[in-house]
């Protein structure tokens, strides 16, 4: 990974410095930069850390410019063709994909964790009905330590590989949990005979009165979305669970502390964000007017939706979640309902539109994921609990590699100060 060729630092009054480059197997070089404040005195300052690489990792690589995505290696578009939500999950955490036995043997240890803890479903009343889906999964999922600490030992491979699985597997049964409690509909249990996705849809959609037969259209839809969200490298909230993971704390915690952050508008709640302004757009006949308005920087109207703070060209999951989208209104006889024509006339005209294809503002797999799940009948306010579901795989893969690297240690970001120099208290009696 290290190269023979080095980065030189000169400094004035100083004698020049020397750092090793370092190599990937695909993307930018990362000038090693480790033992810069024992060298030179000085760190580097990176806002956002734009150009900043805060870990090595073998798990998921984008390359925004070409709009590329990969998990492993293989491209998404290949994966969500060819693998179910279960395969790509068994391929992060594994490294490659299973054979026939090996999915088979996966498959069964998830199901077997499905249910949750039958005291857990006493958290639920705790919160108002009203409460937002998202707060409801940040506590209870923080709790889950309290409930499942026999395995607490994460240099022990095997602790580690249960922590994984639980996770894995009762995040649907706890995102459907919130979702029946927000309606005052009694909670499923889990169906083992079903499939993952098919098995949430039954907990989300189903009832105890009557069999649940999910439809395979709507499935597969899903479970692309689950496929799609499952990692997307190191972006805010794997960042979080990554520096939270960095101390030490249980990985119930460190997936809390990513649902928390997941929740932002500018992450996770973008789709539902992007629902919210078709809502406030309202109709066909005032999308010029809405476009308009985007592109003057005196408004403070956003497109939500379009563009991508790492694709910079178009984003590989869009593409894909746009035929899924076609598929399920197709399916659910939705190609004419009101706020769907409204989403594709938006869509046409920001293609269109030479202000937006010259930015480079394309639709962003969020605004193609809000129309599916609304289509699905998935509540607005539940939409980034879907992606927390999908993206909690990748978390703890994350976590995983984290915890398992000879070089882990806890995260310590330094700052460059900027407030009041050093100076003494002045007595009370003597300030104005």
């Amino acid at each position: 990974m290290t190269t023979e060729r080095k980065a030189t630092l000169n400094i004035d009054g100083q004698a020049a410095v020397d750092f090793s480059i370092m190599s990937p197997t695909h993307g930018n070089d990362c000038i090693d930069i480790r033992t810069l404040g024992a060298k030179t005195g000085l760190f580097t300052y990176d806002s956002g850390f734009l150009s900043t690489a805060s870990c090595k990792s073998k798990i998921t690589f984008i390359d925004g410019d070409v709009g590329q995505l990969l998990y492993r290696g293989y491209p998404i578009e290949q994966l969500a063709e060819n693998c179910n939500f279960l395969e790509v999950t068994y391929l992060l955490k594994n490294g490659e994909l299973p054979n026939a036995e090996q999915k088979a043997a996966f498959e069964a240890d998830i199901t077997r964790h499905t249910m949750v803890h039958e005291q857990l479903s006493k958290f639920f009343s705790g919160f108002r009905r009203d409460a937002h889906p998202m707060a409801v999964m940040t506590g209870v999922v923080g709790a889950l330590s309290a409930f499942y600490h026999d395995a607490m030992d994460f240099s022990d491979a095997e602790h580690r590989n249960v922590s994984f699985n639980r996770l894995v597997a009762k995040l649907p049964t706890i995102v459907a949990m919130a979702y029946k409690y927000n309606t005052g509909a009694p909670f499923m249990y889990p169906d083992n005979s079903l499939d993952y996705t098919s098995n949430f849809m039954r907990m989300m959609f189903g009832n105890p009165c009557e069999k649940y037969v999910p439809n395979p259209v709507l499935v597969r839809a899903l479970d692309m979305i689950f496929t799609l969200h499952a990692d997307h490298e190191q972006n805010a909230s794997t960042s979080t669970v990554r520096l939270a993971g960095s101390s030490g704390a249980n990985p119930f915690a460190c997936i809390a502390a990513g649902i928390a952050c997941l929740w932002g508008p500018a992450h996770g709640g973008a789709n539902e964000a992007c629902l919210q302004m078709l809502e406030e757009i309202g109709d066909v006949s005032r999308v010029p007017e809405f476009i308009a308005r985007a592109k003057d920087k005196n408004d403070s109207f956003k497109l939500m939706g379009f563009g991508h703070r790492v694709y910079k060209n178009f984003d590989p999951r869009a593409k894909l979640m746009r035929g899924v989208c076609n598929d399920v209104l197709k399916e659910l006889g939705l190609e004419n309902d009101r706020l769907f024509k409204l989403a594709m006339e938006l869509e046409r005209i920001a293609l269109e539109d030479p202000y937006f294809v010259e930015k480079k503002l394309y639709p962003n797999v969020d605004f193609y994921s809000g129309i599916v799940q609304k289509a699905i009948g998935i509540p607005t306010e539940m939409f980034t609990c879907i992606f927390a579901l999908a993206r909690t795989v990748g978390w703890m893969t994350q976590w995983e590699e984290m915890i398992s690297d000879p070089e882990y240690k806890i995260g310590r970001p330094r700052q460059l100060y900027i407030g009041a120099a050093k100076r003494d208290v002045v007595p009370l009696a003597q300030r104005t």
